[in-house]
């Protein structure tokens, strides 16, 4: 009984602490424009100094366009082309801590939908703004859309230009005949295959790849199909479905410990028989990529590509 009246004590005390902060946010905030989000609407100001991001996506768009947050949720593993930044960790991905967020004293909150049951509680701390991410195919839209909720719309639409400046440099290289590129994803008990409306899919679209007939699906045939808009899982003996002239593989997961047992789960296939009758094995066209691959910025978008150009090229 004394713990749980010492826990209520507790709760009380940071909610206290929270709307206290939030007044004088709310007081001395005046220089902002309203913008209505999946949670509501939120004053977001014109200068902003000290963001912080509940999601890496929101995290490295906001890189993308220019912004340094002060705080987000780090992963385990590193991101190979972001820079190593001075950014405060608030706590695990759809798990944010809100003593972490609040002791960066933000001016502005931005997370996705998937927060909006810690919304009110955020939104007391600074202005908060949720966005609608539907999946990673969806990147561009996202990714412009979060643009213009920062006030960022000419830049967003620069770091577009820019990505397709280097597709399309990558499109003047192709061969006459594209070859069909396979993305493969193995988790520590299963395999799948992505789809032409995951994020790479959409990249290797732009980029004037073809795909093989068992990934050339849309969103909404993914998702009739397999109840995923973006992948397929596969079971072992349907590795064939995997083949295509090159296969890129990866083994990422949101822990170190995670990804190790995908990566023994990789190396058994890799031992199979079943396994060396795919065409891209045979003819050695199979490539371990990180996870950047199933991202959801330009900054990883432009990871992607820079891949294509090492190895298709």
């Amino acid at each position: 009984m004394k713990r749980f009246v010492f826990v209520i004590l507790m709760f009380c005390a940071m909610w206290l602490t929270i709307s206290c902060h939030s007044s004088s946010q709310l007081i001395s905030q005046t220089d902002c424009y309203k913008v209505e989000h999946t949670a509501g609407i939120a004053c977001v100001p014109k200068t902003i100094n000290r963001l912080v991001t509940l999601d890496s996506a929101s995290f490295e768009n906001a890189i993308a366009l220019g912004l340094t947050p002060v705080g987000t949720v780090l992963a385990e593993q590193s991101t190979p082309y972001l820079q190593q930044q001075s950014i405060v960790n608030v706590g695990q991905s759809g798990n944010p801590s809100l003593e972490a967020v609040l002791a960066l004293k933000p001016d502005l909150i931005v997370g996705l939908s998937y927060h909006n049951s810690i919304y009110a509680q955020l939104s007391q701390i600074a202005p908060t703004v949720l966005l609608e991410l539907e999946h990673s195919g969806k990147w561009k839209e996202y990714f412009r859309d979060f643009g213009r909720i920062l006030n960022r719309t000419a830049i967003a639409q620069q770091v577009i230009q820019q990505y397709d400046r280097r597709v399309q440099e990558f499109k003047t290289q192709l061969s006459a005949t594209p070859p069909k590129i396979s993305v493969v994803r193995v988790y520590p008990d299963s395999m799948s295959l992505y789809l032409q409306d995951s994020f790479s899919g959409v990249i290797l679209k732009d980029a004037g790849l073809d795909r093989p007939k068992s990934q050339s699906l849309s969103a909404s045939e993914g998702q009739r199909l397999f109840g995923n808009p973006i992948q397929a899982i596969v079971s072992v003996e349907q590795i064939e479905q995997a083949d295509g002239d090159m296969m890129f593989v990866w083994t990422s997961e949101n822990t170190l410990a995670s990804t190790e047992t995908a990566q023994k789960k990789l190396e058994e296939l890799r031992s199979s028989d079943l396994w060396s009758k795919l065409q891209a094995v045979q003819n050695d066209h199979t490539y371990l990529v990180p996870n950047y691959w199933i991202g959801s910025s330009p900054l990883a978008a432009n990871a992607v590509i820079g891949d294509l150009f090492k190895y298709v090229h």
